[in-house]
């Protein structure tokens, strides 16, 4: 079948008063083009349309996609997950691990800065969850009154450039404490 279509290539060619020696480059570079064609095709179609190492897979999520992206980080860990209500939440998004070493998660999905209020909110709210430890997640950075309130409650931020490190994070944040003799 390649051969014919190279034969067939080859007298188009010449119907088109190319030269001889053109004639037979287009009919030799025909089969080869028509194996590669599709997987050349196939390749760029799924390069566009997965993410790139650098790029923020998260970017095109809604609010509740991303709270729903970093649930699946902790369940990838072996961890139960539970999500709290839409409404009544106390400020807490997901609740992950056992007791009495729960931690409380509240997800910002934005395209600015987090401030204070995330924090204070799963500060507040951990403790009406029956959690022990707190984290913020976000697409996005915090704002230098979040660091500090975070820094002095001991609450953890895991902004953008940290997404990569979700896993291995709220995987320390669970463990339980081991006690010093």
């Amino acid at each position: 079948m390649l051969a014919t279509t190279a034969v067939a290539a080859g007298v188009v060619a010449a119907s088109a008063g190319l030269a001889p020696q053109h004639c037979l480059l287009v009919a030799a570079l025909t089969p080869a083009l028509l194996v590669a064609l599709p997987r050349f095709l196939t390749g760029a179609v799924v390069g566009a349309l997965r993410p790139d190492p650098g790029e923020d897979a998260t970017a095109a999520m809604t609010g509740t996609e991303f709270e729903d992206y970093v649930a699946r980080v902790a369940r990838s860990c072996g961890l139960p997950v539970i999500m709290t209500a839409i409404t009544g939440d106390w400020g807490v998004d997901i609740i992950v691990g056992k007791r009495p070493n729960r931690l409380a998660i509240q997800c910002k999905r934005q395209s600015r800065p987090v401030g204070a209020g995330a924090v204070q909110e799963v500060v507040a709210g951990a403790p009406m969850q029956d959690c022990a430890r707190t984290m913020v997640v976000t697409n996005h950075q915090f704002t230098p009154a979040a660091r500090r309130l975070a820094e002095l409650h001991g609450c953890e931020l895991v902004g953008g450039a940290e997404l990569p490190r979700l896993r291995s994070t709220i995987r320390r944040l669970v463990e339980p404490a081991t006690e010093v003799s």
